[in-house]
């Protein structure tokens, strides 16, 4: 006997779009319309209101790209419509195309009074109104024409991420404006349906059930009347209800839904498309709440809160008393959703400084997970900085998208680098914008690894990344699989709540150790060089900031600039949203992130300008500041004085000599080759005498490649790239710029392409480093620049600068997962080594690099070390990273990671110039090197305290004497919040103070009592 089964497949099909779906809505009749097109950039409400509004047909263009119409809408609800089991509704379609929701058309409902009433979205175009026949209907829509920048491509280059290129066409034609009247259990039997036609697909076809539902689906057919399926909605529900009653298996998976949308803070649109974004999203959220009492939403960003805060007061009024309820929960504890391979690591751990902070004072609530569910990759540092900041979950799925392997675990303990251990969740659901259809819920029991020992997991579920959030048709989903034969089970509730679950579920969680590496979108360690430059030299100058206005306050009374470091703060704090810093946003995302960085690059020097004088005093004598942990050229660390060039090494002078064609810069530390091609031919340590630069090979040379990604243009760089690369060797010039006994520069200039490169190797008296500033004038289109150092050294792996430490990779490809990591992430340098010898390379502005080895014909193997220079993207900002870049790269002979991580220091809060009557005793010192002051600040509570932030940076169990050059009257150690905790690093503080910490232990100190030394 045949199967009927595609036969009733086809019917139900045909049904549900022919007859269930526009029964939905008994009547509809078209509302009058009246619009206003804003000249410019969106106004209040308030402005809006008093414009002159035009008679507007439904059917007509609208604005332009990124503009905004408001439209004036007005109507009567008919006398003579039937109100039984039914609901007034406006209906609105702005003109919605068929990509993704959230990255198109929106609007926002007001009364004319100023109440938000809910958003418009591509799938969520309803608006429910308490009122009935005869009532009036009196509202305004503020209606954004976002373009959908994406399309149906992740890589094909457009104009409409950038106001200046967009134009002024209008893109949408309204199709809806309508009032209408929903017939309730005509929409309750569309969910029935839609849940059991999605259940039966999942099931096996020698399961009984599934026959059952379809059998039912086919006597609901029967049952309806296609011409009245109102009047027979109530019985094709009975006909349904057994069904839907059936209780679930004992041993289906439970899932925690939570509602969730996942709102980038700015990606395909700009920063203040994102603060409308939320007050739609949250909007919605909150009209479900009204709905549904048992409906739950998770919302992470502190900043999305503050900017309903600022931008929405009466929104964020409302949303407070959910959070108060606990239905509208804060998540994740963290300023933004950060990226966390990027930002350094007193960024990472202000991010929860100031998202826990905001949290805190408007709520009286601390988030215990961390939320990143769509970051690119998760550092090895993590875990401790979770810890620290008082949070013992974390949450993501990112992982998923691994291009090559799977991911051991969904539930478990992430180990850090210093072995803190954070219980950490990946939804097997592998989705953070679930809609809760079966597919995804059968997916999830299914994939879960940890089947036999726990059995739940949990679902973000609502439409996200452009925003929109959780639908009822959702909710509806949610509550019929609550216990549904054949389906896993489906509990809405809190994250903290499954956190606790599956924390009890699973005794003794296994455990992944170290970084948590995304296998793609390796891209976006190099992707818009600009934005990458300004945040980092943004983190440095907060340094500075801070630290010499601490002392300033501490020695000369000087007020402490708590709101404008705040303010500093809080803008890098959101450009390093993880698709800002990453790179993968349109450019006019990138042209705001680096005029905030301009902004606050110039609001910073004037503290630091302000502070430094106050320091100083009045007088003409040069000195130096040194801001960093280390010294530098006889400059103490945290403190400043006159440069006592080499003071701290052989103090012989720089050479230059002529061999043939090659020059010869050589300081009795290391002897510098440069040939005739301006590339390094020989990089000698005189101290170890050992050549670093294997035989046939140079070092210090550019590389241009092929950079033409499968998809996903400006985050990823495919593995192929490698076999489409060449050298640029061709030579303008070479010339020496500088020639003293204290330094020797020499400058090469190429042209390749549409590009120009011009080099500066400098050697420096007194250091054991190579210094080079690639000034790069870049005018090509999806090449990949890097520069290159093969170098003579036996390296089994690699060490890469993370927050708060290092991480060690290996470099030889012995497994899948060695071989997926081909580009990989560090801060401000890369450590290569054999036993008893190392080589640094450093930079000022670089994130990604690639470490190989290779073996030598004839014997011995050569180490390269590459940095990832220049990308040139064309998606989603088609000019990425086109024009002037200056870079700053210095390679340390004979180094040791102490060694490397002081190096980057150099370069990157080198001293700075300064003038004054007086050098400026450090703030405090430190006795061994490898304990770091990486934050020296006032507390956050303004009480005066002074908050110093050490790491151990060599990877070993280290103790060191601190001695402050304040007084105080007591030492606390806390966490990053600055609450104290349990003492484990201060082992004396009655005498000296003294501290033993463990391998890259992260410690917080705060003096209390603290006055100027006398």
């Amino acid at each position: 006997m045949p199967d009927p089964t595609q036969f009733v497949d086809l019917r139900i099909r045909r049904f549900v779009s022919e007859r269930l779906t526009p029964a939905i809505y008994r009547e509809r009749e078209q509302l009058t319309v009246t619009s206003w097109d804003v000249p410019g950039e969106p106004v209040p409400f308030a402005e809006a209101i008093t414009q002159q509004f035009a008679p507007f047909r439904v059917g007509s263009e609208w604005s332009r790209p990124w503009g905004t119409t408001w439209f004036h809408i007005t109507g009567t609800v008919p006398s003579d419509w039937e109100m039984t089991d039914a609901r007034v509704e406006v209906l609105v379609d702005l003109g919605f195309v068929s990509g993704h929701p959230g990255f198109q058309a929106e609007g926002l409902v007001w009364t004319p009074e100023g109440h938000i009433l809910k958003a418009i979205e591509p799938r969520n175009t309803a608006v429910p109104l308490k009122i009935g026949p005869g009532d009036s209907i009196d509202l305004y829509i503020e209606a954004a024409s976002n373009p959908d920048v994406q399309g149906e491509s992740v890589y094909a280059p457009t104009p409409m991420g950038d106001l200046a290129t967009s134009g002024d066409a209008p893109i949408y034609r309204t199709r809806v404006l309508d009032i209408g009247l929903r017939d309730v259990p005509v929409w309750e039997l569309a969910q029935d349906v839609w849940t059991l036609d999605g259940l039966w697909r999942e099931l096996g076809e020698e399961q009984p059930r599934r026959a059952e539902i379809l059998r039912g689906l086919e006597r609901l057919i029967d049952t309806l009347d296609p011409d009245d399926v109102s009047g027979t909605a109530k019985a094709g529900r009975e006909v349904l209800a057994p069904l839907l009653a059936s209780p679930a298996y004992a041993s289906a998976h439970h899932l925690v839904a939570v509602g969730h949308a996942h709102i980038d803070s700015a990606w395909l649109w700009p920063v203040r498309e994102t603060i409308r974004k939320c007050a739609r999203t949250f909007s919605n959220v909150l009209s479900l709440m009204d709905e549904n009492d048992d409906f739950l939403f998770a919302c992470s960003s502190a900043q999305q809160f503050a900017w309903m805060k600022e931008h929405y007061p009466d929104l964020f009024e409302r949303i407070k008393v959910r959070v108060l309820e606990g239905r509208f929960v804060p998540v994740g504890g963290m300023w933004v959703e950060s990226d966390t391979n990027l930002p350094g690591g007193e960024a990472m751990a202000r991010q929860f400084v100031a998202g826990k902070g905001f949290f805190i004072r408007e709520f009286g609530i601390e988030p215990p997970e961390v939320w990143l569910p769509d970051s690119f990759g998760y550092s090895a540092a993590l875990p401790q900085i979770v810890k620290a900041a008082g949070s013992k979950y974390f949450l993501t799925q990112k992982p998923s998208w691994n291009e090559t392997n799977v991911m051991p675990h969904h539930t478990f303990n992430w180990e850090g680098i210093d072995g803190s251990q954070v219980f950490t969740h990946f939804p097997p659901v592998a989705t953070y914008n679930s809609v809760l259809s079966q597919e995804e819920l059968h997916k999830a029991q299914r994939d879960y690894k940890e089947k036999g020992e726990a059995n739940s997991s949990l679902v973000p579920f609502g439409y996200g990344n452009g925003g929109g959030g959780p639908t009822r048709e959702m909710v509806a989903a949610a509550e019929r699989t609550r216990n549904l034969e054949g389906s896993p089970t489906v509990e809405m509730t809190s994250p903290q709540a499954f956190f606790e679950q599956a924390e009890a579920e699973l005794a003794q969680p296994p455990v992944w150790s170290g970084e948590i590496y995304l296998e793609f979108h390796r891209g976006t360690y190099t992707s818009q060089a600009r934005t990458k430059r300004g945040n980092r030299r943004s983190e440095h100058l907060l340094r500075e900031a801070e630290l010499w206005a601490t002392a300033a306050t501490i020695r000369t009374g000087t007020a402490y600039p708590y709101a404008e470091l705040e303010s500093a703060w809080q803008t890098v704090l959101l450009q390093q949203f993880h698709d800002i810093l990453p790179g993968s946003s349109i450019a006019w995302v990138h042209q705001v992130a680096e005029e905030h960085y301009e902004r606050v690059a110039g609001e910073l020097e004037t503290l630091i300008s302000s502070a430094l004088g106050s320091l100083t005093g009045a007088g003409e004598t040069a000195l130096l500041a040194n801001a960093g942990p280390y010294a530098v050229d006889g400059v103490p660390a945290l403190g400043g004085g006159a440069s006592v060039a080499g003071s701290t090494a052989d103090t012989s002078p720089v050479t230059l000599t002529r061999s043939g064609d090659d020059l010869v810069l050589d300081n009795s530390l290391v002897r510098v080759t440069i040939d005739a091609d301006g590339l390094v031919s020989s990089l000698f340590d005189v101290a170890a005498d050992r050549e670093l630069v294997p035989a046939g090979e140079r070092a210090a040379e550019l590389w241009v490649y092929r950079d033409t990604p499968a998809q996903w243009d400006a985050w990823d760089i495919d593995v192929h790239y490698q076999r489409h690369g060449r050298p640029i060797r061709s030579v303008d010039s070479i010339e020496v710029v500088s020639e003293s006994t204290d330094r020797v520069v020499v400058k090469v200039s190429r042209s390749d392409g549409a590009s120009t490169f011009v080099q500066e190797l400098s050697l420096s008296a007194g250091r054991p480093t190579l210094d080079l500033t690639t000034d790069v004038d870049w005018h090509e289109r999806q090449k990949l620049l890097k520069l290159a150092f093969p170098l003579d050294v036996h390296a089994e792996r690699s060490s890469s600068e993370i927050q708060f430490g290092h991480v060690n990779r290996p470099i030889h490809r012995n497994t899948s997962w060695d071989v997926a990591r081909f580009e990989t992430s560090a801060h401000r340098w890369v450590h290569v080594g054999e036993t008893g010898y190392g080589v640094a390379v450093a930079n000022d502005s670089t994130y990604g690099h690639d470490v190989t080895r290779t073996t030598r014909d004839g014997g011995g193997t050569t180490t390269l070390v590459r940095e990832s220079l220049l990308r040139a993207p064309t998606f989603p900002d088609p000019h990425a990273d086109q024009g002037r870049h200056v870079l700053r790269t210095s390679v340390r002979v004979g180094a040791d990671v102490l060694d490397a991580a002081a190096e980057g220091y150099r370069l990157n809060v080198g001293p700075r110039p300064v003038t004054g009557s007086a050098p400026i005793e450090p703030l405090l010192t430190v006795d061994n090197p490898a304990v770091v002051v990486e934050a020296v600040k006032l507390a956050e509570d303004r009480s005066g305290d002074v908050v110093v932030r050490f790491y151990e940076a060599r990877g070993a169990k280290a103790r060191a004497v601190v001695t402050p050059g304040f007084a105080f009257e007591s030492v606390a150690e806390t966490d990053l919040l600055e609450r104290d905790v349990d003492q484990t690093a201060i082992v004396d503080a009655e005498g000296a103070l003294a501290l033993s910490v463990r391998p890259f232990q992260l410690v917080t100190l705060r003096f209390r009592g603290v006055s100027a030394l006398r």
